[in-house]
């Protein structure tokens, strides 16, 4: 199972070379900083073809040019849009990268010698989009419980495992009472079990206890990641969130439009700061939870619209306007949280995590990639 807003070779598709890329590239490594980690190490990512997933599988590719390749890169998932190019790229670059159409929750057991020389494995495997993931709810659930259950048997039999590290999400803390804004990771949720977006919430949420059983049971080294709202370049344009929406709309001189009031609120981190978060989750040295991503602000999505307007008009002289136009689905805005803001404290203090990118530089940024990438 993949991430199903995965990037294919169409509109929003990741041009490898663009200055921006490459600047966040080198950013990523200066910022974390332990790169000697993974020098001859085998490394297997799950869902490796979406948004996330091709940072971290060119940033483990691209440690080759500085002495410090893997021993093996291997990239798995079902890739429902076709293989990427970029896939292509880098195993004729790196003779280290395989790459292989794998369903984690279905397909038969990758051979028990490649697992068992995995050093990390990233799980990412799942399907992030309310639209997509309300679409297809048994394979959500699939790919963030059975799929994670094979990984984590296979990690139990490992001799070499040095971190599993699980892609949880924010959403499972449902929509958090005000005094739990900031968010902190001991909060235990105000989650609906039954509704459009229990598949994704619920599934996530028995993805960790699963996490946590494997490793008081068996000791299989388990990290757990919380990200919060995720953009920049990479994303595909058909995404469905609110970032990729509006950088459409404004490359496409359309109107930004909201489905609800715009009084909810998040808050939103840019790729480079969240790479480097999930990598320090992975080399953590215990089993812990962590929440990555951006603490402020904290803006309502009528305040995001407003940033992408602005910044549209600096970069394209973009004039459209912001609309207010309810869904399609009327089941769109059920179980949607008011607010959404994390607690990075033990992030501060546990791993030195701290983002730096501010909001109007990260939009600015990806929009000036979809600009250079010819995207327009």
């Amino acid at each position: 199972m993949e991430n199903m807003a995965g990037l294919g070779e169409k509109e929003g598709a990741i041009k490898v070379g663009t200055d921006i890329f490459a600047e966040d590239m080198a950013e990523i490594a200066l910022r974390f900083g332990q790169n000697e980690r993974f020098a001859d190490k085998t490394v297997v990512i799950t869902g490796c073809a979406g948004f996330l997933g091709f940072y971290l599988s060119h940033y483990f590719a691209r440690l080759a040019d500085h002495g410090l390749a893997p021993r093996r890169l291997v990239l798995l998932d079902r890739f429902p849009a076709g293989k990427p190019g970029w896939l292509a790229q880098l195993q004729d670059r790196h003779p280290f990268v395989t790459a292989a159409a794998y369903d984690v929750a279905r397909s038969d057991e990758r051979s028990a010698a490649e697992l068992a020389e995995a050093h990390y494995i990233i799980h990412m495997a799942s399907i992030a989009s309310p639209i997509q993931y309300r679409q297809y709810p048994l394979e959500t659930i699939e790919a963030n419980v059975w799929g994670f259950r094979r990984l984590l048997d296979a990690g139990r039999q490992s001799l070499s495992l040095e971190g599993l590290l699980y892609f949880s999400s924010s959403e499972i803390y449902g929509d958090p009472e005000t005094e739990f804004i900031p968010t902190p990771e001991s909060y235990c949720g105000h989650v609906a079990t039954m509704g459009p977006r229990a598949c994704y919430d619920e599934s996530k949420r028995l993805g960790e206890t699963l996490g946590y059983v494997y490793h008081e049971q068996f000791g299989v080294p388990v990290r757990i990641v919380r990200p919060f709202n995720n953009y920049g370049p990479g994303m595909s344009l058909q995404d469905g969130r609110v970032p990729a929406d509006f950088a459409r709309s404004v490359l496409r001189g359309e109107p930004l439009v909201i489905h609800s009031d715009g009084s909810p609120t998040r808050t939103f981190c840019y790729i480079t700061d969240a790479i480097v978060g999930y990598l320090k989750v992975l080399v953590h040295s215990a089993f812990d939870c962590f929440n990555i991503g951006m603490d402020k602000p904290e803006i309502s999505i009528a305040g995001l619209a407003e940033i992408y307007r602005e910044a549209g008009a600096r970069r394209f002289g973009y004039a459209g306007e912001v609309r207010y136009v309810p869904a399609s689905d009327e089941r769109y805005l059920i179980d949607s949280p008011m607010r959404r803001c994390p607690d990075l404290r033990r992030a501060r203090v546990l791993l030195g995590y701290d983002p730096v990118v501010t909001l109007e530089s990260g939009v600015d940024r990806f929009l000036a990639y979809l600009q250079k990438a010819g995207s327009l």
